[in-house]
């Protein structure tokens, strides 16, 4: 797994983006293209932030996001194989049969994905008349798939529909085509910031911007620079977690509109794996929120990997890893019998909610607040600018949403700064 070694911290620079996850490295390598010195400041002791695949019995298990989502669209996709990694285009489990035909019969799954369906239809048909609510507001009634759709929109949202925008939620692109990184997502991003001046274990602390140039106080030193992109979590802008002078309450109330919902994830060895169906998925229960997702033997391996959104995710993460592992074994024994028990140790757990440097997965926008993305991309004294998963109104809550937008944020940066240095200059290829 790559490694990016720390570089010196230095005292002045043009731009500093600071949160070396998918944004940050996006801006870093474009505005490097352009001839712009930069620095690249994380407070983790690695790169990638969200995106973080760990070696565990022999294989890289994704912590954070796995799939590429809307791959024909996605500008990661095509930086796999370049990257010495390897692309695989197996379908997601989540448009397979359930594992051993348990869960839901096939009656039972088509008339789910036709309330699904119409449900979506009434969120679309809200968001064109600009009705902006609780997506939970369009559930008919005591449809018996209330509970299901919630539990699956831990996973899209990492939040139940009551707290998701009509309008936002609307706005979301999907292709439907879904690769993954054999190697890991995380492997990629951390691979694509080579040759980037990373400063890892620097924490910023505060960003002073009352003067002529931006001053950053970081753990590491104190750095100026003529402008910033800020790549944080939307969780750390709403509480402060990095201060600013003068003072930006309305940043922070933005960032709170847009906050970060939660998805956990358990990574499970299996014995007697052979048995078990390859790239298939399980439910637990259909009648509460309260139930997990179980990806059996991803890319064939002796592994189960299971997913919880949402409230239940952030009840299990309160409790420590042991219970998010505990929870996971107990609803596979639920559904496949007593002997899974002995036959399930846990891997690698996430731990997103506790993270101090995340807070949380992936945003959401509050119901009235959709604009908040929006909000969020509007550059501040043509110095500040933001950028990340919570900044794409339509790849929000994606890796490649927060590429795309680091990028955005890079271009801005050269437009407010730059403009008769870059804009006769071709654009280089992403690929290098």
């Amino acid at each position: 797994m790559f490694r990016p070694v720390t570089t010196a911290l230095p005292s002045t620079i043009d731009v500093a983006v600071i949160g070396a996850g998918a944004a940050g490295i996006s801006a870093a390598r474009r505005l490097m293209k352009a001839g712009v010195s930069v620095a690249l400041l994380e407070a983790r002791r690695r790169v990638g932030g969200r995106a973080w695949t760990v070696e565990t019995a022999g294989h890289g298990l994704d912590m954070g996001c796995g799939w590429l989502h809307s791959a024909d669209e996605n500008p990661l996709d095509s930086l796999v194989v370049p990257q010495g990694l390897t692309l695989d285009e197996t379908p997601p489990p989540w448009g397979a049969e359930p594992a051993f035909g348990l869960g839901l019969n096939a009656e039972e799954r088509s008339a789910f994905r036709t309330a699904f369906d119409d449900f979506d239809d009434r969120i679309a048909e809200a968001a064109r008349r600009g009705e902006d609510l609780p997506a939970s507001d369009l559930f008919e009634p005591d449809l018996r798939w209330n509970a299901r759709m919630d539990a699956v929109s831990g996973a899209l949202n990492g939040a139940r529909f009551a707290e998701v925008s009509t309008i936002d939620y609307d706005r979301y692109r999907d292709t439907g085509v879904n690769r993954r990184v054999v190697e890991g997502y995380g492997a990629l991003v951390s691979k694509l910031s080579v040759r980037l001046p990373v400063a890892l274990d620097c924490t910023v602390t505060l960003i002073d911007h009352s003067g002529p140039s931006v001053v950053i106080e970081t753990s590491r030193g104190r750095i100026e620079c003529r402008a910033v992109i800020i790549t944080l979590p939307t969780s750390l802008l709403a509480d402060g977690g990095v201060r600013f002078a003068p003072p930006l309450p309305d940043l922070a109330e933005t960032a709170a509109s847009a906050p970060l919902g939660l998805a956990s994830k358990v990574h499970l060895s299996l014995s007697g794996w052979e048995e078990f169906p390859v790239d298939s998925q399980l439910w637990g229960r259909a009648d509460t929120p309260e139930t997990g997702g179980y990806h059996t033997r991803p890319f064939g391996r002796p592994m189960i990997e299971a997913y919880f959104g949402g409230a239940l995710a952030w009840g299990l993460e309160a409790e420590g890893q042991a219970a998010l592992a505990d929870f996971a074994i107990s609803e596979l024994v639920e559904l496949l019998g007593s002997d899974m028990r002995r036959r399930l140790e846990p891997l690698a757990v996430s731990m997103w909610g506790s993270d101090p440097f995340a807070g949380g997965a992936y945003s959401h926008c509050l119901p009235g607040q959709a604009d908040a993305r929006q909000r969020l991309r509007m550059p501040i004294d043509d110095r500040l600018f933001v950028a990340g998963e919570a900044t794409s109104e339509t790849f929000y809550g994606t890796a490649h949403g927060a590429w795309i937008e680091g990028e955005r944020a890079a271009l801005e940066v050269m437009s407010a700064l730059y403009v008769d240095r870059w804009d006769s200059e071709p654009r280089p290829d992403e690929d290098q």
